[in-house]
């Protein structure tokens, strides 16, 4: 999964990347380039069987990002739109925070308006590969039209009926033979989008709505520059925060993407392993090694509760914790798992 950090100019979209993925970013870096980093999701989960199982090499889930190209601000020029398209959601960057050394490309700060223009942009972005696909279809309407292209033809008209309402290209309630009719246009509306605020320490408990976040790439510049960890949760908690804005950013993404994680453990590692939501134990056998799902014979498993009151592997199934499940088995969230497979 990959996810598009998106934004006007001097937004905070390359600090916020930078502090997310530890990767610098040049400042020779051609406006129309697009870097792309992994962000280690932190989840205390694994802490917590780390503590208890003391491997020798601990893995966390990760976000993969791509610092897009700036939206510029009253210009048609999408250099962004590539990049966005072969990602899975949208993280549209907003600045609210206040400086006399950072220019607004809109020359004031109104953080409402810069949403709806970026929100905008995308729409009309899609909109513009629709209007040169039905082009394309129109001219060879002339000899004839193949079942597909009519599905193809039907699906995109009624994408822009709700995109000319305002709304994204996922609320046309496509049916699933119109969706794959259409999908290697790759749409961008059709991904998720999170709204993340960079605003001043003074504005951290702001309230933007639903599916807003809200961080200051300058608090969370410092707080990475606290190594001990202790002082780093006092930082937190002196500027009113139980986590960072970077493990917040990651988490959201995780669970709007429709991900959930489930366990491996061992003295050897323990490793956080991402699967959708709703997937059963074959497919998330074949995230470890393909050979799991080809071969897939059961799973056990132990929830992560019970293995946790138990203190140990061993002790979780002497309590009788341990459940074989076979290929049915739909995973949930937090299952620490051995597979049985054979090939």
């Amino acid at each position: 999964m990959k996810v598009a950090l998106l934004g006007l100019p001097q937004a905070g979209k390359k600090t916020l990347f930078t502090l997310l993925t530890g990767r610098e970013v040049s400042a020779s870096r051609r406006p129309d380039e697009t870097i792309e980093g992994t962000a280690s999701i932190r989840d205390t989960r694994v802490d917590r069987l780390v503590e208890l199982c003391e491997p020798e090499s601990v893995v966390y889930a990760e976000n993969r990002f791509a610092l897009c190209p700036d939206i510029p601000y009253n210009d048609t020029a999408r250099g962004w739109l590539d990049a966005a398209r072969q990602c899975d959601l949208l993280c549209l960057v907003v600045r609210d925070f206040p400086s006399d050394q950072v220019y607004h490309p809109a020359g004031s700060i109104d953080p409402k308006r810069d949403i709806a223009y970026l929100e905008g942009e995308v729409l009309l972005a899609d909109m513009a590969i629709i209007d040169k696909r039905l082009e394309r279809l129109e001219k060879e309407r002339r000899a004839g039209l193949s079942a597909d292209q009519k599905v193809e033809e039907t699906a995109l008209r009624k994408c822009m009926t709700v995109l000319e309402d305002g709304r994204k290209a996922s609320e046309a309630n496509l049916e699933t033979h119109e969706h794959d009719a259409i999908q290697s246009l790759e749409l961008v509306s059709f991904n998720p989008i999170v709204h993340i605020y960079n605003v001043s320490e003074d504005n951290l408990q702001a309230d933007y709505g639903g599916g807003s976040l809200v961080i200051s790439a300058l608090i969370e510049s410092e707080i990475m520059a606290i190594e001990d960890p202790a002082e780093r949760q006092e930082f937190l908690e002196a500027t009113g925060l139980t986590s960072s804005g970077l493990d917040r950013v990651n988490a959201t993404i995780y669970d709007a993407l429709g991900l959930m994680s489930f366990y491996t453990t061992g003295k050897d590692e323990c490793r956080a392993w991402t699967i959708r939501k709703g997937s059963p134990a074959p497919i998330a056998g074949g995230k470890i090694h393909t050979d799991i799902q080809r071969g897939f014979i059961r799973v056990e498993v132990i929830k992560y509760e019970d293995f946790l009151a138990a203190g140990s592997e061993a002790a979780a199934r002497d309590a009788g914790k341990l459940q074989t499940r076979g290929k049915d088995y739909i995973m949930e969230d937090g299952d620490t798992c051995h597979f049985l497979f054979n090939v």
